[in-house]
């Protein structure tokens, strides 16, 4: 019976993590990210917001006891999942899925490290220097100023999600500030 048990409460956290990332998702196509902060609307570039916003989810997660941390793994894992379906919905063959998913896998470990690092150290030269080189893939950003705002925005984003409970978060409940009030 335990094992049964055990079941259900992973097939919940599931749920929670596919819908706590499908808001990330949501928040990641605000139109405000792509037009104002001119982050490229490519395959890549969506790839890149989604997986900044899906990594605030999951640091904010991580940082409270359990079940932040296997909510975390889920939204995780329901990115993943998300990633496989698309990639083949768009026609990529069998082959080759499992290697771009895991293409996707390590660039978004990549990307989650260059960032939490310098937030852990208040090193916010730092973290517009990693956003900058990730988002626009080491060429110059269209505004100049976009480098900056999505500083802005990344911790601001943080800011609110530290106001949300990890009550709200295990009931599927999370909110993102609109990107261009958080930007600011």
């Amino acid at each position: 019976m335990p094992g049964f048990l055990g079941f259900g409460r992973r097939a919940r956290q599931e749920r929670i993590g596919f819908g706590l990332y499908t808001a990330a998702v949501g928040a990641a196509r605000d139109p405000f990210l792509f037009t104002e902060l001119a982050a490229p609307d490519t395959l890549d570039g969506r790839f890149d917001i989604v997986g900044l916003y899906v990594f605030l989810t999951i640091q904010r997660l991580k940082r409270e006891p359990e079940p932040g941390p296997a909510l975390a793994q889920a939204v995780f894992d329901a990115m993943f999942s998300d990633m496989d379906v698309n990639l083949r919905e768009m026609g990529v063959g069998d082959m080759v899925v499992g290697r771009r998913v895991r293409a996707m896998w390590e660039a978004f470990h990549g990307r989650a490290q260059a960032y939490a690092d310098p937030m852990e150290a208040g090193d916010m030269g730092q973290l517009e220097a990693a956003l900058a080189r990730n988002i626009w893939r080491g060429a110059p950003p269209p505004n100049p100023d976009a480098p900056a705002a999505l500083r802005r925005l990344v911790l601001a984003q943080e800011a609110f999600l530290n106001t949300q409970t990890l009550r709200e978060l295990g009931a599927g409940a999370i909110r993102f500030l609109p990107a261009q009030e958080a930007a600011r």
